[in-house]
């Protein structure tokens, strides 16, 4: 990646050729070697066969550098050039290809450390060798890829796939054991045939086998999974929890800090009355000038007002602590094993749990009264749970016959069974 800014074209706005900066270093420090030897300019430039107004020029531009002496000559030298170039594509590639940082605040790193004086510092000018990297970005996943796929022994996949539209349409599917990504490719579509049509080539340079895919429950994908795939559908456990969010989470908080607001004004109201029991109905209306006044309200109403707003704050408080136990509740049950002793459990025990955490939201979204729009949300969730617990059945019957296949003895089939796989899944889980 070195090449990149050497790369670059060497054209000047008429047209003339420029030195390449390598080349141009080296002639420099050659020429100063011949200075210190005894030679004018003159024969020095001839012995170089260089203009002698291009070494004018360089000598001019070198000792015109508000920066170290050493420095200078260090960064004008062969080795120097080198090792800046290096130090330039570095920044581009960990602040800006990893960190994000902008190409500003490229330009802001050149100009602070001085290096601005070496290097053409400009938006513009970065931009162009963010582009050069990129290109060597992409061109090296490509290479890459095709030359460790030959080695890649055979492997089971799971895949997770999603849809994102920062920029438009972008199909996306990686490798979650190696965060691999398989696929990040901008589409008009993102139906069944899309799909195939961009996985069928990322997949067949790899030695591999799609047997489960994680996603949402989007048709293009589902129908891509199932036909195409022929791979296992793991349902996605964030958008099953964020349909519960949208449907009880969101209302109820929107209710506490509603309820929050009337503690907060009862309580107004009855300071106001106790500063002066003669302020009863006068106190300041602020619902503003063309709203009716407030009734009177005496300081015993102010008080049970007062007690009333705050056991509906806390009632609701309450609720919304079972919502939220009850959404980190299906995050916990969902895994084949057991969080706290460690055990395996059944797909229709963990069915069940997580069926009993959604009817617990259920109750509440019902009791407080909540859209039909949430109802219809909690059933879509649910809709979910059968594919869950069959997703539990499936990596029990995945692991089954890859433990057979070891052949070792009962006993220690049943301590991988019991123990080592568990072990293995709270390891991922921590």
């Amino acid at each position: 990646m070195g090449t990149v800014i050497q790369a670059m074209p060497q054209i000047n706005h008429v047209s003339q050729p420029r030195w390449d900066r390598f080349e141009r270093a080296d002639l420099f420090a050659q020429y100063r070697e011949l200075r210190t030897q005894g030679l004018s300019e003159r024969q020095a430039a001839k012995e170089l066969k260089v203009p002698r107004t291009t070494l004018q020029a360089w000598r001019v531009w070198h000792d015109s550098l508000d920066s170290c002496s050493h420095a200078a000559q260090f960064l004008q030298s062969g080795p120097g050039l080198a090792f800046f170039h290096r130090l330039v594509i570095a920044f581009h590639v960990v602040c800006v290809e990893v960190g994000a940082c902008g190409m500003r605040l490229v330009c802001l790193f050149l100009h602070l450390t001085g290096l601005d004086r070496f290097v053409a510092a400009s938006y513009g000018a970065q931009q162009q060798v963010n582009r050069r990297v990129e290109e060597a970005i992409v061109v090296y996943h490509q290479d890459e890829t095709a030359r460790l796929a030959t080695d890649m022994p055979r492997k089971d996949l799971t895949v997770t796939q999603d849809e994102t539209f920062t920029g438009g349409l972008c199909l996306i599917t990686m490798d979650p054991e190696s965060t691999f990504i398989l696929l990040e490719q901008l589409a008009q579509a993102r139906d069944q045939a899309s799909w195939n049509a961009w996985m069928a080539p990322a997949l067949a340079q790899l030695n591999c086998q799609v047997m489960q895919s994680t996603s949402d429950e989007a048709p293009g994908l589902l129908a891509y999974g199932e036909h195409s795939l022929e791979a296992h559908h793991s349902p996605d456990l964030f958008h099953v929890q964020h349909e519960l969010v949208k449907a009880v989470s969101g209302p109820m908080a929107a209710k506490e800090r509603a309820a929050h607001k009337a503690v907060t004004g009862a309580r107004e109201q009855l300071e106001w009355l106790q500063s002066d029991p003669q302020n009863t109905g006068d106190a300041p209306d602020k619902r503003g000038p063309s709203r009716p006044p407030k009734e009177p309200v005496s300081l015993e109403q102010a008080e049970q007002a007062l007690k009333a707003a705050r056991r509906e704050h806390e009632r609701l408080t309450q609720q919304r602590a079972q919502v939220k136990a009850s959404l980190r509740g299906i995050g916990h049950d969902d895994h084949c094993v057991d969080l706290e002793r460690g055990v395996r459990r059944n797909g229709q025990r963990i069915a069940s749990d997580i069926q009993g955490h959604i009817e617990q939201m259920r109750t509440i979204a019902q009791h407080e009264g909540l859209s039909q729009h949430g109802m219809e949300r909690i059933e879509k969730a649910e809709r979910v749970v059968p594919n869950m617990q069959a997703t539990i059945a499936f990596v029990s019957g995945y692991v089954r016959p890859q433990v057979a296949q070891l052949d070792v003895t009962p006993p220690v089939s049943f301590v991988m069974h019991a123990k080592l796989i568990p072990s293995y899944d709270l390891d991922r889980v921590a």
